[in-house]
């Protein structure tokens, strides 16, 4: 399938996208004021929202912020979801790396860059009242703080420090910081 279309995010600029489906795969390029981006590829999965689709969603809420401030912030969405929702708010997994949380899939699109304003391929559209009720909550607690502080915070937190067992604090890693421990962690803290 390819199909290519004029794409309006909500509150968001218009973007010219480009897409091919071949069995689980979407590969999606999109052009900003007339100047064509690069590919990128993601999965498809049962869950219509992906963390692009809340990243874009955090973005036109709060403009231009740095890549490392947008990683934990879709972790914070995805922990509180988890608490408040009872669901997870998107499937791309989330690891721990030494500047905290991070989700590789969205790392991978933003790659080089310090900050970022818009993310074509997300849709916050497909999010749902509920879901956008969520990440505005977290947006106004977190949504002041800075990437560095943010970073602090993560690494105070149990889900971050388990994934990280038996690991030195400045070693790389790719271990998944699990949604269990996500959610046992902020319940006990949403109850105090």
């Amino acid at each position: 399938m390819n199909t290519s279309d004029i794409v309006v995010n909500e509150n968001c600029i218009s973007h010219k996208v480009d897409i091919t489906k071949s069995s689980n795969e979407l590969s999606v390029g999109f052009a900003t004021q007339d100047i064509f981006q690069p590919q990128t590829t993601v999965q498809i999965s049962a869950n219509p929202v992906s963390v692009f689709d809340v990243a874009a969603y955090i973005l036109c809420k709060l403009g231009t912020i740095t890549t490392i401030k947008l990683q934990k912030l879709v972790y914070y969405c995805q922990a509180w979801s988890l608490v408040w929702d009872e669901q997870s708010l998107f499937e791309e997994p989330i690891e721990a790396w030494i500047n905290g949380p991070v989700v590789r899939t969205l790392f991978a699109y933003h790659r080089g860059n310090f900050q970022i304003s818009e993310i074509p391929i997300g849709v916050p559209a497909k999010l749902s009242a509920e879901q956008k009720e969520t990440i505005n909550a977290v947006l106004n607690f977190y949504g002041n703080k800075t990437g560095q502080q943010l970073v602090e915070i993560t690494h105070l937190e149990d889900p971050w420090k388990i994934a990280r067992t038996g690991m030195s604090y400045d070693e790389r890693g790719e271990r998944i910081i699990s949604l269990e421990s996500m959610m046992e962690y902020y319940t006990s803290i949403a109850d105090r």
